[in-house]
């Protein structure tokens, strides 16, 4: 049960209409207007269907982002890439501290700008993760 959503001002329905963030009880929730009627999916199904989604664009490529982060870290020496590398390699671990702490609000504004966007259907499943090179979970 998440008590705030990672994603919000990201996620859109089919109609390309952002979801608003509410709360069921104390735990959060996206809201889908569904014709009038506004149903709340709790943000923990939708953000970890997109972490998963993340996972699966990081998977094979971690040398190449651990080389990519360490230069534009300015850290590009092989002890800090191999960390980076490590981190990447267990980026569940990552996922956890994300729940707990949130996404800061700079980090997703940054996400917006570079065309970051997650789309669901009005069951709250996703149904596309666009990124900025126009990448999505259904290979396009």
């Amino acid at each position: 049960m998440a008590r705030h959503a990672l994603f919000p001002g990201l996620v859109f329905d089919e109609q390309d209409r952002p979801l608003e963030v509410g709360q069921i009880g104390s735990e959060a929730a996206y809201v889908i207007d569904d014709a009038g009627f506004r149903r709340h999916i709790p943000s923990d199904q939708i953000d970890r269907a997109v972490l998963a989604e993340v996972k699966k664009m990081i998977e094979g490529n971690e040398e190449l982002l651990s080389a990519q982060t360490a230069k534009m870290l300015g850290a590009e020496d092989l002890f800090s890439r191999a960390i980076i590398e490590q981190q990447l390699k267990h980026v569940d671990r990552q996922f956890d501290l994300l729940f707990e702490a949130g996404i800061p609000e700079e980090m997703r504004a940054y996400l917006g700008m570079v065309g970051f966007k997650v789309i669901v259907n009005y069951h709250g499943e996703v149904i596309e993760v666009r990124q900025a090179s126009g990448a999505s979970d259904r290979g396009e």
